[in-house]
């Protein structure tokens, strides 16, 4: 690489391990853009004074104002303060699901590239099943058959993402279990729970980090697009896909009731896509300067 790179990006400690995020510009825009929106969920109660479920019809559709700063919808409930509320409600939920595909993927993913054989064949035949239909198609199917509600819609979005996860696990260990250092570590008796922790496990955390980052958008819109549907959050529920259903109606002569919901998930789904793009390009120069230190 070249010397001035390595100092403006890398600017190592010999370890290789710190890269200024002034040098990666992608992901500084989104984690700027992202502070904004987590900034918003969780202090933005003290700027929307209106509560985001009250109907108050004779102030139906009104334009912006110091009361209403972004308008009313066509139930006279204040836009801002059901944005905001909103954005509890949808990082909320995103943030449930990528925990629980990560609990339940990523120990998948390492016992089956460990073990191989038998459970890899089977959990192989498994994830080609469930691969047969495209994710969305496979999550209204189970969201539609389970009932329209919040936790059939979490549970819906689990159990057709866990299987990326397992997947890049498995592509991990199966790539690394027969390395040397994973040889000595069987020779030396560490036991198959401290060979998948504790080496075998921090060999996948970088991939599964870029996953996850990517995810978040693709989650965002898997879950505002069920409940577009109706069969994720119910009214009066303040979800963004939610919202966006409520405006539809109502584009032609208020179309910022749709305009508003779609922006912010168009943000959000902005920002994650930068982290994402700028942690596979740290990620990358890490390996590049680990691989040509010179």
């Amino acid at each position: 690489m070249n010397a001035a790179i390595k100092k403006a990006v890398l600017r190592p400690a010999r370890n290789g391990r710190y890269v200024w995020l002034s040098a990666n510009p992608l992901l500084l825009i989104g984690i700027s853009l992202l502070f904004v929106f987590m900034l918003l969920a969780l202090s933005g109660w003290l700027l929307a004074a209106n509560d985001p479920l009250a109907v108050n019809m004779a102030e139906r559709l009104k334009s912006p104002s110091l009361e209403y700063p972004l308008g009313t919808d066509h139930m006279g409930r204040c836009i801002f303060s059901r944005l905001i509320s909103g954005a509890r409600t949808t990082l909320g939920i995103t943030a449930m699901v990528l925990m629980t595909v990560m609990v339940i993927g990523i120990p998948m993913g390492l016992l089956c590239g460990y073990a191989g054989g038998r459970i890899d064949a089977l959990f192989m035949r498994l994830v080609d099943g469930l691969l047969a239909l495209p994710e969305f198609i496979l999550a209204i199917a189970v969201a539609g058959f389970l009932g329209p509600s919040l936790m059939n819609l979490m549970l819906s979005v689990v159990l057709v993402k866990w299987i990326g996860y397992a997947r890049v696990v498995r592509g991990v260990v199966m790539a690394e279990r027969e390395k040397e250092y994973i040889l000595a570590a069987r020779v030396g008796g560490a036991r198959t729970f401290k060979l998948l922790f504790r080496h075998l496990l921090p060999q996948a955390v970088s991939p599964v980090m870029v996953l996850a980052a990517f995810d978040v958008g693709k989650v965002i819109l898997t879950i505002s697009s069920l409940s577009y549907l109706g069969l994720g959050a119910q009214p009066p529920a303040p979800e963004w896909g939610a919202m966006l259903n409520d405006g539809r109606p109502y584009f032609q002569t208020a179309p910022e009731l749709m305009l508003y919901p779609g922006a912010a998930i168009m943000l959000v789904v902005l920002a994650f896509n930068l982290i994402g793009d700028g942690l596979r390009n740290v990620l990358d120069l890490k390996e590049r300067w680990r691989g040509n230190p010179g």
